[in-house]
């Protein structure tokens, strides 16, 4: 069987890090019988006996190379090398093909209450104004449909009408051992770590704000850390230059790796302001980490941590509320309950175990 699994978008963040992992279980599968053509712009994946990779790092220079790709090159791609299932990580199906498809919709965009104005954001209203409209088309045309979230599920059949059982929810499982945990002493109950895109939904200026109201109080024994250099955006540059300007306690630390990552989650409180997710990966490891986590009172944050009792929820669009949550961390109104976190790896299926038995 030929599996040809598209994914051109990724190239950093979560998206990344659900390809790779889906990569990691292609190459660890057992029947080497199947062979896997990975379809990807820039990430660099190694190919195997059973495992061809195909890359095309052009479709990022425009829209009109992505429109291309999408709509031209990918069914000839299919044609070429017989493909039997395809598995879309993009959110939108390939068009004009036969093959059995399946996609993966990660992308919240379309079901979100927010909507973003042109003025506000140009490319996140292109992706709720009309992109969106291609992931709606996507999920009504496609023969499976796979979520992170029970929420997404909901939503989705809310939007397109589609019947339930078309859609089916796979947590992201983190395929990694944790052997490190949060431990709380004063270095990491006043440090207090963000790792996130630069991505205007990631609201990191709602940090900012928490800590320009908590210095105004004289409360400045803690630190914030940015996953950003602070040059990434216009909005990143105004928010870096306003904390340079300030002396706020936040540190651009730039682009980390994974293991940098899990590292800061046993070391500082994951902070998590975003407004705009499916199932945000951070949330998920920090609770593995056993870590103190301050997240957006949204409905992915509860689906991941409702069952976690170090969680605490604020109003995304209130930098007082949240400010008054680091307060109480800092002055230990806040108690840290220490835990034991179910691994649920054994309990879930796996995604690649549904793509290949999937229409057999």
């Amino acid at each position: 069987m030929n599996i040809m699994v598209f994914d051109v978008p990724a190239e950093s963040g979560g998206a990344l890090s659900v390809l790779n992992d889906f990569y990691k279980e292609a190459t660890l599968f057992e029947d080497k019988g199947i062979n896997w053509i990975f379809v990807v712009s820039k990430p660099q994946l190694k190919e195997t006996d059973n495992i061809k990779v195909l890359r095309f790092p052009w479709v990022k220079k425009s829209w009109w190379h992505r429109i291309y790709f999408d709509n031209i090159l990918a069914p000839r791609l299919i044609k070429e090398y017989n493909v039997d299932k395809v598995l879309s990580l993009h959110n939108v199906i390939v068009p004009h093909i036969k093959s059995y498809q399946i996609l993966y919709v990660h992308n919240s965009l379309p079901f979100v209450d927010y909507k973003f104005s042109l003025k506000e954001n140009k490319l996140l209203w292109v992706y709720q104004n009309i992109i969106s409209r291609n992931i709606i088309r996507s999920i009504k045309k496609s023969d499976k449909v796979i979520v992170q979230t029970k929420w997404m599920k909901k939503a989705c059949i809310e939007k397109t009408r589609v019947e339930s059982k078309k859609i089916n929810v796979l947590p992201p499982q983190i395929n990694v051992d944790i052997n490190n945990f949060f431990k709380a002493d004063d270095a990491s109950l006043s440090t207090f770590f963000y790792p996130a895109s630069s991505m205007d939904f990631k609201n990191h200026k709602v940090i900012v704000d928490a800590c320009k109201y908590l210095k105004n109080k004289n409360i400045n024994d803690f630190k914030v850390i940015f996953s950003l250099k602070g040059n990434e955006t216009d909005n990143i540059s105004k928010l870096y230059k306003e904390s340079q300007d300030q002396n706020l306690p936040i540190d651009f630390v730039g682009n980390l790796t994974r293991e940098q990552v899990f590292d800061l989650y046993t070391k500082s409180i994951l902070v998590f302001p975003s407004f705009v997710e499916s199932s945000p990966l951070p949330l998920t490891e920090a609770k593995l980490h056993h870590s103190i986590v301050i997240a957006s009172d949204y409905s992915f944050s509860h689906e991941i941590l409702d069952d976690y009792k170090n969680a605490y929820f604020f109003d995304a669009f209130n930098s007082n509320e949240l400010a008054e949550l680091i307060d109480k961390v800092l002055h230990q109104r806040i108690k840290y309950y220490s835990c034991t976190i179910k691994d649920k790896k054994a309990d879930s299926q796996k995604l690649i175990d549904f793509i290949v038995n999937e229409n057999q």
